[in-house]
């Protein structure tokens, strides 16, 4: 059986990239600096909407994204996102954090404004992402509203319910 054309088509090989502040800040997609201890622990146990993700979840999603992590001047991790894409027309940037003793920097902003500018992003035209309480923080990014919120839909997943077990009337 002949291949088929798609099936010859592989996925970029991305090479890493880094931006350096002023500060000593670093970000980067090298994979090899991101703490995926201290991401897998920080989704599992601080941030709201990853739902308490667990490490092989963690790692299936890296997979199939780009990750990059904030580095502070020290050596160490400060932050973290992934960008979900096809590296041509598509971009959602998700599970952005900054750990605590590095907040009120401005790197957030800094990492979601940054990444655009990636050279292997440079045709993508659509960049989304979804905040529950930082709107300010990526609008001074250059995130704005989507133009028309009812165009889109999604399909929530419920959350599993813990099963009861069954009770008996033992008399």
């Amino acid at each position: 059986m002949a291949p088929s054309a798609l099936s010859s088509i592989l996925p970029p090989a991305i090479p890493a990239q880094n931006w350096v502040r002023d500060d000593g800040y670093r970000l980067t997609t090298d994979r090899s600096a991101i703490d995926i201890a201290e991401v897998a622990r920080f989704l599992a146990e601080e941030a709201y909407w990853s739902g308490g993700m667990e490490r092989p979840l963690l790692e299936r999603a890296l997979a199939g994204c780009l990750p990059m992590a904030v580095i502070a001047p020290d050596g160490s991790m400060a932050g973290f996102a992934r960008l979900v894409t096809d590296y041509t027309v598509f971009a959602y940037l998700r599970d952005v954090f900054v750990l605590k003793t590095h907040r009120g920097k401005g790197l957030a902003g800094w990492l979601a404004e940054v990444i655009r500018t990636h050279p292997e992003l440079a045709t993508v035209t659509t960049w989304m992402l979804a905040t529950r309480d930082a709107h300010e923080v990526y609008a001074r990014a250059g995130y704005r509203p989507v133009p028309h919120p009812d165009y889109y839909m999604s399909v929530p997943k419920p959350k599993l319910e813990p099963t009861s077990e069954p009770t008996s009337d033992a008399s």
